[in-house]
């Protein structure tokens, strides 16, 4: 039996590598634990909505998921990176079969607070970490997105 060709969709996404305010001094990677998921840890990130462009959702999603959008982009990865959704996820997610995500490395202004205690919470948990603890916490299906990403701000000079 021929399997049918089809046109895979992806959702429109934003995700944010957000460094501590005290940047470039030391360099602390944000790093927060799902609320929907068994010890899966992540970069914040969302969808982009109907006529938003990448750089205003990341300050709307920064907001909802961590309660504040008081920061400055430091560097943008400079492709769209894209990742299917594993089948037990693409299910929730019908009619996207995975995300294509434009990245930012962004850094909290001075004396900003973290609040994951938002109005729709996403997140149980989260640290700052250095770089090589990042590689230890993440275990899923995001990791060589973020391998690359991390890998390119580092040559970059950026962390």
């Amino acid at each position: 039996m021929k399997e049918e060709n089809k046109i895979k969709r992806y959702r429109p996404n934003v995700a944010a590598i957000i460094l501590s305010s005290s940047y470039p001094l030391k360099c602390k990677i944000f790093i927060a634990k799902r609320n929907d998921m068994e010890n899966i840890w992540q970069f914040p990130q969302g969808g982009i909505d109907k006529g938003e462009n990448a750089k205003n959702a990341l300050f709307r999603e920064l907001k909802e998921e961590i309660g504040t959008d008081d920061i400055e982009i430091i560097a943008e990865y400079p492709k769209w990176l894209s990742y299917d959704f594993p089948d037990k996820i693409a299910q929730k997610m019908h009619p996207y079969n995975g995300q294509i995500q434009k990245y930012f490395l962004v850094r909290l202004k001075d004396d900003t607070k973290v609040n994951i205690n938002t109005k729709f919470p996403e997140f149980s948990a989260y640290e700052f970490v250095e770089l090589k603890q990042i590689f230890k916490m993440i275990n899923h299906f995001k990791k060589d997105i973020y391998i690359t990403v991390i890998k390119y701000f580092k040559e970059k000079g950026y962390i």
